[in-house]
């Protein structure tokens, strides 16, 4: 079975969001990190070299593939912010349809910048979305 590419590293996040060139995206990421960091009562850390994540969870799927990942975390991307929601929260898409300008994928949601959501609501996925990891997995 293959190994993860993407692990928990000893790398420095305040490394990671110092390198943002773009300071609005630079002072968003910051702000993303202080609110996680809030939700999850946890420390950053990188995950492989471009996610910043927060706690961890084991998981192992039917195929018998196995690992750990980031219990919520993002990443500053080329033109968006990914914002990882590991599983879907019980309002997920009530909330989404409160958010403002957003895109989502299977569990990433892409904003552009803060001053285009309702923060609020961000954390309310984040934590929706925490609690059903910790339902799946314990």
């Amino acid at each position: 079975m293959t190994e993860n590419k993407t692990k928990a590293t000893d790398a420095s996040v305040d490394t990671y969001l110092a390198a943002i060139e773009n300071e609005g995206r630079r002072k968003d990421c910051e702000a993303i990190t202080r609110l996680m960091s809030t939700i999850t009562n946890s420390k950053p850390r990188m995950w492989g070299t471009s996610i910043v994540g927060f706690d961890s969870f084991h998981y192992k799927y039917q195929s018998g593939r196995e690992g750990d990942a980031g219990v919520t975390g993002f990443s500053s991307r080329k033109g968006d912010i990914s914002v990882y929601l590991a599983a879907s929260g019980a309002h997920q898409e009530q909330l989404l349809a409160q958010l403002g300008r957003h895109k989502m994928g299977k569990c990433c949601l892409y904003i552009r910048k803060l001053a285009d959501i309702d923060m609020d609501v961000l954390e309310q996925l984040i934590k929706e979305s925490i609690t059903e990891v910790k339902r799946r997995y314990g």
